[in-house]
């Protein structure tokens, strides 16, 4: 709140000095509303400006984007192509963003298309967008033979596609690009290491993961943090490993974080692993008292071994102590066939 006062008192000092139409101003004064969650006041700012360029197009869709009004922004980014104004490589990091986060592949290739056009498929930040884009739409050839085409990669590259890989159940093919990574001379950072381990863990590779996470800190001096301990113990968790998930987490500084015990609840389920469940859903209950996660998680575990009065325990606990479980959600992507993105 703090830095929307001063930004408030910096745009009217800009409009005392009339100022505030310049495009750079404008951009920034739009850049600082989004950010403070003040999206009509950007809007505003924005459809105020006599004339726009690229510096205020791209402040407004990256602006909307933020705000989680993604179709809102792939719709601004259409506008700005019909009135020909040319997209720059930051334009289309961020619409690839956009169809990311709706999770829409017909969308996504049509952008593709258009970068092809205009010459920015090997830009390296506009490329690792696409192999985001493809990756978490669900399409890992397509990403990874964007990927093979690059001249260029970053570290953040590198790490999209091995990401893609676990998130889509291809964990050998993710520790292999690890250390196709390694041995190209990259260096690995502490995203690239949660990257694998989830790779590992999904696809059921403990031995490989084991060894990963230990050569962290003897091979390249990074310090394992939360979500790689819990990668690991998910890992470990998953393939029924849980003494060597429990003797892991009696040593790790993380022991008090819910996401630990939430990890080791979920596969003590698939487990059947009961003592180790009630363990867990009580370190639960006293680190996250108002969380229904470990209320329901213990009440399947309990149905699937036909322990109704248990169930029926934890039911009145949660009614007691007035938990509501979460709904779920699950989302689809409508066919847009009469969306045309491009014009010329």
């Amino acid at each position: 709140m703090a830095f929307l006062e001063g930004g408030k008192q910096v745009h009217a000092a800009l409009q005392k000095a009339a100022l505030h139409t310049d495009n750079y101003v404008a951009g920034g004064l739009i850049g600082m509303y989004s950010k403070c969650g003040k999206i009509e006041r950007a809007e505003h700012i924005f459809s105020s400006m006599p004339e726009l360029d690229i510096v205020c197009w791209n402040s407004m869709i990256a602006g909307l984007t933020l705000n989680s009004l993604n179709r809102e922004a792939f719709m601004l980014f259409k506008q700005m192509r019909q009135g020909r104004m040319l997209p720059t490589e930051f334009s289309y990091a961020t619409v690839l963003s956009c169809c990311t986060k709706l999770s829409s592949l017909f969308q996504g290739r049509q952008v593709h298309s258009q970068i092809v056009k205009d010459g920015y498929e090997s830009d390296v930040f506009v490329g690792t967008a696409l192999v985001d884009m493809y990756c978490k739409c669900g399409d890992i050839d397509g990403a990874r033979k964007h990927f093979d085409m690059m001249p260029v990669r970053n570290i953040v590259t590198w790490n999209e596609m091995i990401h893609g890989y676990a998130q889509n159940g291809y964990g050998d093919q993710a520790v292999h690009l690890y250390e196709d990574m390694i041995a190209s001379g990259a260096k690995p950072d502490a995203v690239t290491f949660i990257a694998v381990l989830t790779a590992c863990s999904h696809s059921g590779l403990v031995d490989l993961g084991f060894r990963i996470f230990n050569s962290m800190k003897s091979e390249h001096g990074i310090d394992p943090e939360l979500d790689h301990y819990t990668c690991i113990i998910d890992c470990l968790s998953r393939a029924g490993h849980f003494h060597d998930a429990e003797l892991l987490m009696e040593k790790m500084p993380y022991r008090d974080d819910p996401i630990v015990w939430e990890v080791v609840l979920s596969s003590c389920r698939v487990h059947g692993n009961v003592s180790l469940a009630q363990q867990a859903a009580e370190e639960l209950f006293r680190l996250d008292p108002e969380s229904s996660t470990p209320y329901v998680l213990l009440a399947n575990i309990y149905s699937s071994l036909g322990r109704w009065d248990d169930v029926r325990v934890i039911r009145e606990l949660m009614s007691e102590k007035q938990i509501v479980k979460d709904p779920g959600y699950s989302w689809t992507e409508h066919k847009e066939q009469d969306t045309c993105l491009f014009v010329g």
